[in-house]
């Protein structure tokens, strides 16, 4: 059912700022946790446990069984491989009655197994808040916002689609309605400099940043 997922995962990452918690309490909050330069801002969400509507209230789930679906590519809502790139920054919504102290063991043991995939030149960029509260029908669960440079994937498919895209006939639908070609070429170019970009920072190190910056270079959003 698709309506429940997307219901569930949104419900997860909006837990912090309908009930008490320390983590992103406004939005602005969020947008300042999470995207470290201002084009940079496309999340992929992910939610666990994934399972059958019913079959929730018979399947008990650990923290660790819940950090390691919340990493998975198949637990993700985005159709792109968190693997195929390296995370900016990451957001871990925990609900449910649970040990503080066991939720930051397990994502400092995910972190540390795949140091690869996190950025090195953002300190402190996976943040955790623990909601008591459960969400319905389930004892815990987890919601991930993560934002990765595999993101790009994305965009390149439908780059790679509107290029297939016969340049008269279906452009013209919307020329028609008083859209200047002129339009359609620079959205394809905004969003071939937006994979450029994530790339960059994908492939970047803490020297590159350390130039960048020394260089006047643009600057990450203030962590608060």
């Amino acid at each position: 059912d698709l309506n429940h997922l997307v219901s569930v995962t949104m419900s997860g990452v909006t837990t912090c700022l309908r009930f008490p918690g320390q983590l992103n309490a406004d939005l602005r909050k969020l947008a300042v946790n999470m995207v470290p330069f201002p084009r940079l801002h496309f999340f992929m969400p992910g939610f666990a446990p994934l399972s059958a509507k019913g079959a929730q209230a018979y399947r008990a789930s650990t923290v660790a069984e819940l950090t390691q679906q919340m990493f998975d590519a198949k637990n993700m809502m985005a159709a792109c491989d968190p693997r195929h790139g390296r995370y900016l920054t990451v957001a871990a919504m925990f609900r449910g009655r649970m040990s503080m102290r066991e939720v930051d063991d397990q994502m400092m043991s995910v972190q540390n197994k795949n140091s690869s995939y996190f950025v090195e030149w953002i300190p402190n960029n996976v943040k955790t808040a623990v909601c008591d509260i459960p969400p319905r029908g389930l004892k815990m669960a987890a919601t991930f916002v993560g934002n990765s440079t595999a993101i790009q994937e994305l965009f390149k498919r439908i780059s790679e689609q509107f290029t297939h895209v016969p340049t008269q006939s279906f452009p013209s639908l919307y020329t028609g309605e008083g859209m200047d070609e002129m339009e359609f070429t620079e959205a394809e170019s905004n969003m071939n400099d937006l994979i450029s970009e994530y790339q960059q920072y994908q492939e970047a190190t803490a020297d590159d940043m350390g130039d960048l910056d020394a260089e006047g270079g643009e600057e990450a959003y203030p962590e608060e």
